[in-house]
């Protein structure tokens, strides 16, 4: 086999991850609100790939680069293209199933209605809701063919043609109206006899055209969506006067005006209207155009009003409790004693939450450290920090300020910390800090001890809700430590650690996952009982891959449950058929980085913030924490197990074929559903 058939391209392969969501989408099982927002996911990922990967690979097409090494035997200019082309038949698709999705809607009683169906019983609520909410906030500017306008990343535009009489000296005039941001994008009507009535802000807009263009004596207007997705990646500028804020600030300022590499358009615009939109932006051919309907910013159908339907949603359960863990006792006293594993949604992020207020008001309490990627908007994490500080704690935090697109966010937080007397580390560039981890010190009587917890997940309560993450908490000494060995490194010039327990990256992950895996090896040789799994959002590290067809080639079996983007090829004889490859997308979001090695019938389990990518082994501070207590060791591989036998969402991933869903004849199991039973059984016991 030629090495670039060793490997999925990673381009494609994500565009496949989007497609799995597409699915949901397309599901008649799936509730029709929730179809929407699946919708939204699909429109917002897509979006988030155009601004980074796309752009990656444009970027090496403009430097004349070949890029064949790095796309698996494609040019940079091929993939372009590949890439293109299944997006256009993507977005193709999104269309129809929101075209049947508005279909079932209707059959609920629920209506969309553009800017010609407006119903009298309306004309009074849409005339005020304009004139006090959306007129104030409209953007709208007159443009010709020799204008160069500003367009906002990933903003909405409507492209207005005026056409006059031929009398007219001048025949047409251009004019773009940029969707304000401010506004929810689905304005809920009065309803009608039970009749519930949603219109598009856009479409409101274009009924009040009369109203915006009074000005002009046009006989014609006509209007059609355009959105552009710019390059995201940040340009660091190198002076020294500034602080490490203020660039970050100041890039993502330019963000917005950063090189446009995705122009969406409605397929009806006139080629008059798209040829003056690539003129004024300077689209050039490397750049992607994709034709698409009348509406466009889709990701906005993630927050479509719930219109007090829950019968078109998805049931919300309550978080589970954990036998021994309370929000209403010490949380130290509790892991002074055990270990504790929580996995969110299916338990409540309330424990963080908790563990963080105790170590403010706790006068033993004497240093918090704890390391940030992406926070909420609304953060209770960082308000304990603040607290914790004005407690006369100390407080040290490890703010990612380059998390990409909650940079602003992050900011923001920096900022309100440090004025409270938070000490903050910002990192270095080229290295970003995605570890998961918080330990604190209590001083009880003269003696110091410490507790903490290590996640595979962010401490945002938004993604907590929506994404499956474990957090362990702690009070093994030895584990803490070399957690508080971590924080040195960040702390004191980056000076190299040695770690018993902890797997830490960028410097010791390859060589660990390696040891691991030759170990599995050589316990198959003679004999003793083998095995890997592994549960990860996304594998693309060759040489790792590399290593997984190895022990796969000796007889290893390996089992995987990858969310994203899988390189690895699984099922191809004399290399990796000893490895099979499922992916689970439901209705939370599969986020949790696991590492199970059977290690001769003594199981080896970790959790991880690092996926098999090469940016988490080589280029990221990254965590993996080892679970020692047996019942959580039983805990994880139960669930794996669930995941494993999931014959309702998950797909099997073959290499070319993918996306394929396991059917069989057992009972059907969605795993999603599954593992809050099994957590609740656990409850019970």
């Amino acid at each position: 086999m030629k090495k670039q058939e060793r490997y999925l391209n990673r381009e494609l392969s994500w565009l496949d991850f989007n497609g799995r969501v597409l699915q949901e989408a397309a599901d008649p099982d799936v509730p029709l609100l929730e179809r929407l927002r699946f919708i939204g996911i699909f429109s917002n990922n897509l979006d988030e790939f155009f601004q980074v990967r796309f752009a990656t690979v444009q970027r090496i097409a403009q430097s004349e680069k070949s890029g064949k090494n790095i796309f698996g035997g494609l040019t940079a200019s091929d993939l372009l293209k590949t890439i293109t082309q299944k997006v256009i038949k993507q977005q193709k698709e999104s269309t129809q199933i929101l075209s049947s999705i508005e279909v079932e809607l209707e059959k609920e009683e629920i209506y969309f209605i553009n800017e010609s169906e407006v119903l009298k019983e309306h004309e009074t609520f849409l005339k005020e809701y304009f004139i006090q909410k959306v007129s104030p906030s409209l953007m709208t500017i007159i443009v010709s063919e020799d204008d160069n306008q500003d367009f906002s990343d990933n903003n909405a535009f409507l492209a207005v043609k005026l056409i006059f009489d031929e009398k007219k000296e001048v025949k047409t005039q251009f004019a773009l109206i940029e969707l304000p941001t401010d506004l929810d994008r689905f304005i809920v009507l009065p309803s009608i006899n039970d009749k519930k009535y949603v219109m598009f802000l856009d479409d409101l807009i274009r009924y009040h055209f009369h109203v915006i263009f009074n000005f002009f004596e046009y006989t014609h207007i006509e209007s059609h969506m355009i959105k552009v997705t710019r390059d995201a990646e940040l340009d660091m500028e190198g002076d020294v006067s500034k602080s490490y804020i203020d660039k970050i600030v100041e890039s993502v300022r330019d963000r917005f005006l950063a090189e446009p590499v995705r122009l969406v358009h409605d397929k009806d615009i006139s080629k008059e209207a798209i040829n003056m939109v690539k003129k004024i932006l300077g689209v050039g051919t490397n750049d992607s155009l994709i034709p698409g309907g009348r509406y466009h910013h889709r990701r906005d159908y993630m927050n479509f009003p719930q219109l007090n339907r829950s019968d078109l949603q998805y049931e919300r359960k309550e978080a589970l409790p954990i036998n021994g863990l309370s929000l209403e006792k010490s949380i130290f006293k509790a892991i002074k004693q055990k270990d504790y594993l929580i996995y969110t949604p299916y338990h409540s992020f309330s424990f963080v939450i908790k563990f963080l207020r105790e170590a403010a008001l706790d006068p033993e309490v004497t240093i918090i450290k704890i390391t940030i990627y992406r926070l909420s908007r609304l953060s209770n994490v960082a308000s304990s920090l603040i607290n914790a500080a004005k407690n006369g704690k100390k407080v040290l935090v490890q703010i990612e300020l380059q998390a990409r697109f909650d940079e602003t966010n992050n900011i923001i937080y920096a900022e309100q910390m440090q004025a409270a007397g938070v000490e903050l580390i910002f990192g270095i560039p080229g290295l970003k800090v995605h570890s998961k981890i918080c330990v604190i010190e209590k001083s009880t009587q003269g003696k110091k001890r410490r507790y903490g917890f290590i996640s595979t997940g962010n401490f945002n309560e938004d993604t907590a809700k929506v994404y499956t993450d474990y957090t362990l908490f702690t009070s093994n000494q030895k584990v803490l430590k070399e957690v508080n060995k971590v924080f040195n490194f960040l702390q004191v010039h980056y000076k190299l650690k040695a770690y018993k327990h902890l797997i830490v990256s960028p410097h010791h992950t390859h060589n660990a996952l390696v040891k691991m895996i030759n170990k599995e090896i050589e316990n198959h040789k003679i004999g003793l009982p083998s095995g890997i799994r592994l549960k990860l959002n996304a594998i693309t590290n060759f040489s790792i891959i590399e290593k997984l067809y190895q022990a796969s080639s000796e007889g290893v079996k390996i089992q995987m449950v990858v969310r994203g983007i899988c390189c690895l090829i699984p099922g191809i004889k004399g290399m990796s058929e000893n490895i099979e490859v499922l992916s689970v997308v439901d209705k939370f979001l599969e986020h949790p980085r696991v590492y199970e090695f059977i290690n001769g019938g003594s199981l080896i389990t970790y959790i991880s913030s690092a996926d098999f990518m090469t940016r988490n082994i080589e280029n990221r501070l990254e965590v993996a924490a080892p679970i020692y207590d047996p019942e959580l060791q039983r805990q994880i591989k139960d669930v794996f197990d669930i995941i494993w036998n999931d014959n309702v969402k998950a797909r099997r991933l073959n290499g070319p074929i993918q996306n394929n869903f396991v059917k069989n004849n057992s009972k059907p199991n969605r795993s999603q559903f599954k593992i809050y039973e099994y957590y609740k059984k656990e409850v019970d016991q």
